[in-house]
């Protein structure tokens, strides 16, 4: 079993979320990263049973530093510092695993999902090519420390971010901003699309939104798909409120535009796919307004 230590949440993950927001915020947007965390301090790697490299392997490489200058441009994005293999803000708050921890879950835990069946639960059993990432069961209360002192406080200024946002002008679009590897996972995989657009199959998201959303990705070149393989995570779901003024899309980016998947190193696509980002969110800024902003029709 681990050692007494073991409970404590590394210091290095402190503050556990970057924000870069505009002075004015000019853009009903909110931009939100939450698997592009990179640090892997020692205390999570004696406690793993795999290398830093390995580990990454369940990470949205980069994603955050793609979506910075959503900043400049008039928005802001909220960006976890933890990686994704240490504790899944994309999760419920309680999706727990019981083959991971050793000892009796709360009944509040939710442990019958899809994704903690899979090993991906709120901390995950396994990395995202199935090898497992701890040698032995997490204690509870190691767990349960994750979770109230990284993933609340995450939650807590995302939706603070969301309601200022609604509040300011009359309704919010969240983007919840992810990547995915180039091929699925499995033997002989089929290669993915350039990106992948998901709002819970409309439930999230104004469908007008997502269709513009999809057009100026193709309009840069990009082969897009809704819905499938990523129609949305806990993220998407628990935000997404169109009747209410709030809209979700998850954006998963293949990372086989970017990057070398085995190094992790940025290629020439990189600044290719940055420049493209720019100029779909500048559009975005400008024409989602007409889209949504009821008020402004009702002038």
């Amino acid at each position: 079993m681990p050692d007494d230590r073991s409970h404590e949440v590394p210091r290095a993950f402190f503050p556990s979320f970057d924000v870069l927001a505009p002075r004015v915020q000019t853009a009903p947007f909110v931009f939100s990263s939450p698997h592009s965390g990179r640090l892997y301090p020692p205390e999570f790697l004696a406690m793993s049973r795999l290398d830093p490299k390995t580990l990454r392997r369940s990470e949205d490489c980069f994603v955050d530093h793609l979506f910075r200058p959503v900043a400049g441009l008039g928005a802001p994005i909220i960006s976890a510092r933890f990686p994704r293999a240490y504790l899944d803000l994309n999760r419920e708050p309680y999706e727990l695993d019981p083959e991971l921890v050793g000892e009796p879950l709360p009944a509040h835990a939710n442990t019958q999902s899809i994704r903690v069946a899979g090993g991906l639960g709120t901390v995950a059993r396994i990395v995202a090519d199935g090898e497992e990432i701890y040698p032995d069961r997490l204690s509870l209360d190691s767990v349960l420390a994750r979770i109230e002192q990284l993933y609340f406080p995450f939650h807590a200024e995302l939706s603070r971010l969301v309601a200022a946002t609604r509040e300011s002008f009359g309704y919010a679009v969240l983007i919840d901003c992810h990547s995915m590897p180039s091929t699925a996972m499995a033997p002989g995989g089929a290669q993915r699309p350039d990106i992948v657009l998901g709002d819970r199959f409309g439930a999230s998201a104004d469908p007008r939104l997502t269709l513009l959303v999809r057009d100026e990705f193709q309009r840069q070149g990009f082969k897009v798909q809704l819905n499938r393989p990523y129609a949305g995570g806990y993220i998407t779901e628990h935000h997404g409120r169109p009747s209410r003024g709030t809209h979700a899309i998850q954006i998963e980016i293949n990372r086989g535009l970017y990057i070398n998947e085995l190094t992790f190193q940025e290629t020439a696509g990189y600044s290719r796919l940055a420049d493209a980002l720019i100029e779909i969110v500048t559009n975005l800024f400008r024409e989602v307004p007409a889209l949504l902003d009821h008020r402004a029709a009702a002038e």
